[in-house]
């Protein structure tokens, strides 16, 4: 007979959670020392590291720098999640939540914070009227699937990548909970991606961008190590687009920026200029 857990009264903070992650998370917010973030020479200061969150934004501005827009142009800050970085004073005031990735704007008068992955891909698609769609029912999908991705991830990351890959003790329950409602979402988008190339249609959009390190890399079988497990090649038409959208060079640049693991050919802990990345 397997031992169940039976909740407390009152639920204490008394110990750690337990698992690969488990020194990154604690049950309430604000900084646990003073330092200041670094600001570098472009109007742009990103502070992240280059997990599927991300890589989002930093694929995001290397895409458009390829498209001609200079304005663009960015410094890519290493925080390391694992010391502890996004706790720190600085950090806290680009993002009270403290989560990669953050943000600081410093081209306009006043300088702007935006936080959340989701969040600054439409703000730089709106600053700069572009990878997102100008017609109003394209750009309704476009945004629909950018915050249904928002929206499912946790699922994806929380859910499923955490008791499957990282909890210090496997449980039947929640890996199957899990496994059920990913192999779900990745039924959504495989329909969806059967009737069109991208999310939103035929154009290439942040909806893709936000959605694609997740997803297109689980079925590319670079995260968790889970496609046996989740049978993903029958999720075709969301490997054709993964596949697709992983040979764009701006991705490929993007995906190199605040990785400290893997490839070494691949790691670029910080970026700073168009060619740290050549």
């Amino acid at each position: 007979m397997i031992d169940t857990y039976k909740p407390p009264l009152v639920w204490r903070w008394d110990k750690p959670s337990g698992g690969k992650f488990a020194s990154i998370n604690r049950p309430i917010s604000g900084s646990t020392h003073e330092r200041e973030l670094p600001i570098g020479n472009h109007p742009h200061q990103l502070y992240s590291v280059a997990t599927p969150n991300g890589v989002k934004v930093t694929i995001m501005f290397e895409e458009l720098l390829s498209l001609g827009y200079e304005e663009a142009e960015y410094d890519a800050w290493l925080i390391k999640i694992g010391d502890g970085d996004q706790f720190s004073s600085g950090f806290v005031k680009a993002n009270p939540n403290s989560k990669i990735p953050a943000l600081m704007d410093y081209s306009a008068a006043e300088p702007i914070r935006i936080f959340e992955s989701g969040a600054i891909l439409l703000y730089l698609a709106e600053k700069f009227s572009a990878f997102i769609p100008s017609i109003p029912s394209v750009r309704a999908e476009c945004l629909s699937w950018l915050f249904w991705q928002m929206a499912s991830t946790p699922y994806l990351g929380g859910g499923f990548g955490h008791f499957y890959a990282y909890a210090p003790e496997k449980y039947e329950y929640p890996i199957n909970r899990y496994a059920m409602e990913i192999k779900r979402q990745l039924d959504v988008l495989d329909k969806a991606l059967s009737k069109s190339e991208y999310l939103a249609g035929n154009e290439y959009s942040i909806a893709d961008m936000a959605t694609q390190p997740w997803y297109g890399t689980l079925v590319s079988g670079k995260l968790y190590n889970a496609q046996q497990f989740l049978e993903v090649d029958q999720y075709t038409h969301v490997k054709r687009w993964s596949n697709s959208i992983q040979k764009r060079s701006a991705v490929q640049r993007g995906t190199r920026v605040n990785r400290v693991w893997g490839d070494k050919s691949k790691q670029v802990s910080e970026r700073h200029q168009k060619s740290d990345l050549d």
